[in-house]
């Protein structure tokens, strides 16, 4: 046996290995999709899978790289994974096809490729859905505490059959749809009087669970840290509950924001891109934080009633700055670097 002291040092981790510890991450929350939705958003990964790998290997091509190296990376595969499972489950194939093309294509090849794309290529992909074909991205399937999930045929048919519309007997708003559009009425009277929000609810928390497993399991592993899904969540808490105690009647509680919607997927998943979020310490923690305020903003006061794409894409924007002015002390050095260099 040698017996060595410290320092030692780790093999570092390969970018395939970091973005199959991602696609491995997405599994609980997939299987829980899958469970109470039907198989829908499987249907939509496999498409979505398709579709990315087919665009990456076309654009590797034109650029005379090569395109097995490239493929192998499982970038392509990630944006894909990431895209699909934002979306409805049961939206039409030509929807997937044309969100994840887009964001392989120009989200991330135009720019160059992985790591010199500015902007997290699947919440691209996704805005540009949400805002070009509103309709057919706000139906949601009902999940299994309203009625059966379509079997796996009877999703093959809806996602191929070319309809823009599910049956009514399947659709179901989401939680943040239902208390975005209340109206006049009071949160206390849409949770006594709609009996699909109080039926489906449970189903967004275990969800939204699924998704904390996964990211519990990336920060296992080390390929992402606690600042940014940390300082979003936070953010989030804090100003939620300010509002909240100060109206009631008006606002939504503190749990809500928190378990509905793409909350928890977006703090662990999308906001922790390590290509187009913040690299320092202190600036993830700003730049989660600025997330879970426009989150919050959004979803209150603007048209949408979910709004992790945007604020993620609001805050890719702001990434450079807060990595400028957020480096830390170098070794050997009295004080961190702040900003640009000054000239002479």
């Amino acid at each position: 046996m040698i017996h060595a002291s410290s320092p030692f040092t780790h093999k570092p981790i390969s970018t395939s290995q970091v973005m199959q510890t991602v696609l491995l991450a997405t599994l609980p929350g997939l299987a829980t999709l899958t469970w109470f939705f039907g198989w829908g958003s499987l249907i939509q990964l496999v498409i979505a899978s398709v579709t990315a790998l087919v665009c990456e290997a076309a654009i590797m091509k034109l650029r005379k790289r090569p395109v097995s190296f490239y493929l192998k990376d499982a970038s392509a595969l990630v944006t894909a994974w990431l895209l699909a499972l934002s979306l409805p489950g049961y939206a039409p194939w030509w929807l997937t096809v044309l969100g994840t093309a887009f964001a392989i294509i120009f989200a991330k090849q135009l720019y160059g490729g992985m790591g010199y794309n500015p902007f997290n290529p699947a919440m691209i992909g996704y805005a540009l859905l949400l805002i070009a074909l509103p309709v057919p991205m706000t139906q949601w399937a009902a999940s299994a505490n309203l009625t059966t999930p379509p079997s796996f045929a009877e999703g093959l048919h809806l996602i191929f059959q070319g309809s823009l519309a599910l049956p009514d007997a399947i659709t179901s708003a989401t939680p943040l749809d239902v208390i975005r559009h209340k109206g006049s009425l009071t949160n206390e009277e849409v949770w006594q009087h709609n009996a699909d929000l109080n039926s489906a609810w449970p189903t967004w928390i275990w969800l939204s669970l699924s998704w904390v497993l996964g990211g519990l399991y990336m920060l296992y592993r080390r390929v992402i840290t606690w600042h940014i899904p940390v300082s979003l969540l936070a953010a989030l808490l804090i100003i939620s509950g300010l509002f909240y105690a100060g109206d009631t009647s008006n606002f939504s509680s503190p749990i809500f924001h928190l378990m509905a919607g793409a909350t928890m997927f977006g703090a662990f998943f999308i906001a922790t891109d390590p290509v187009t979020a913040a690299t320092s310490n202190k600036g993830k923690l700003i730049y989660g934080a600025g997330i879970g305020i426009l989150l919050y903003v959004i979803r209150t006061w603007g048209n949408y009633p979910d709004a992790m794409a945007f604020g993620v894409l609001l805050m890719n924007l702001a990434a450079p700055f807060l990595d400028y002015y957020t480096q830390p002390r170098t070794y050997g050095h009295k004080k961190a670097r702040r900003g640009l260099p000054k000239k002479g």
